[in-house]
This record gives C-alpha cells, structure tokens and sequence, in this order.
C-alpha cells in the first residue's frame, strides 16, 4: 500500500461515486457521522452532491486512484464567528486504518484554516470511538459531552464529545 495524496476537492463530479462508496462502507462499518446502517447508495449520492459549498472545504485521500478517505473543513460564515472553523465527517476506509490518513487529512484541513485564518476549531466525535484518540494525540481539548446525542444501530443512545483546538 503507497502513500496517500490528499487534495482538494472543488467539483465532485468525477468523485461522487467514490465517495459514495466509502461513505457506505464506513457506515456499515459502525462510524457515527451522521447515518445509520445499512446505508443506501442513493442515500450516500444525495448527500456527497449536497456537501460543497463556498464555506465547505473537502479534502479526500487517494491511494492508486482509490479514495480511501476524507474530511471536511466548513467555514463558519457568521460575523461573530469568522474566526473559527469545524471539522466534520472525518473518515477513514477500514481496509485503510491505522495508517496515518485520518491524521494526515487533519494536518490538512488545520493548514487550510490558518490560511482562511480561522484560529479555533471545534469538532465532535461520538465517545469511546478511536478517533478520540487521533484528536487528543494532535492537540485537540475536550470541552464537554453530550449525552444521549445521537442514536447508535442498535438503537443505544450514545454520548458525543465536542473538541477544540486554537492554531
């Protein structure tokens, strides 16, 4: 397995398919953003050709052609708010794990906003998930949890804790 090359994704046209792919798959897997298993290709298209937008920056994670991750950077576009920026739906393909992607789309997305200069950025990830990890080892501060925030497979209310991190 080589090296991944992150890059930004300004028009999906040629990637939907792809991402669609690893958004079911990650799902299926278990990831808690935003979906529930078994997800519907038609479910993962729809939201892949809904997500760019001029405060939406994507970044995706190819290795041989195969995109095998992502992670979204939205701008928040408030005027109390111009300063800050959130990290959403970072994912990984399972196959791909464990092998730096997650941490290298991350060091992406917080370039990115320093260039935007945006100083804070603030996350959430459901708790006990290894991301937690991930986040705290790149200096990531927990300020809080949510109980009951979002509904597992099995039905389960889980708790979801919100990061931050001043760069």
């Amino acid at each position: 397995m080589g090296n991944a090359e992150i890059k930004e994704i300004k028009l999906l046209d040629n990637e939907v398919e792809n991402l669609s792919k690893l958004l079911r798959t990650v799902v299926d897997n278990g990831a808690s953003i935003g979906f529930l298993p078994p997800m519907k290709q038609e479910e993962a298209t729809k939201y892949w050709k809904s997500v760019l937008a001029p405060e939406v920056i994507l970044f995706i994670a190819k290795i041989d052609d195969v995109v095998v991750g992502s992670v979204q950077l939205h701008l928040i576009t408030k005027s109390n708010g111009s300063h800050r920026a959130e990290i959403c739906k970072l994912m990984t393909h399972p196959n791909f794990r464990r092998n730096g992607i997650g941490r290298s789309l991350m060091q992406r997305a917080e370039e990115r906003a320093k260039k935007e200069n945006r100083s804070l950025l603030v996350l959430d990830t459901r708790e006990g998930d290894p991301s937690n990890i991930l986040y705290k080892s790149l200096g990531y501060q927990e300020s809080g949890k949510i109980p009951e925030y979002a509904i597992s497979p099995n039905g389960k209310l889980d708790t979801t804790v919100i990061y931050y991190k001043i760069v």
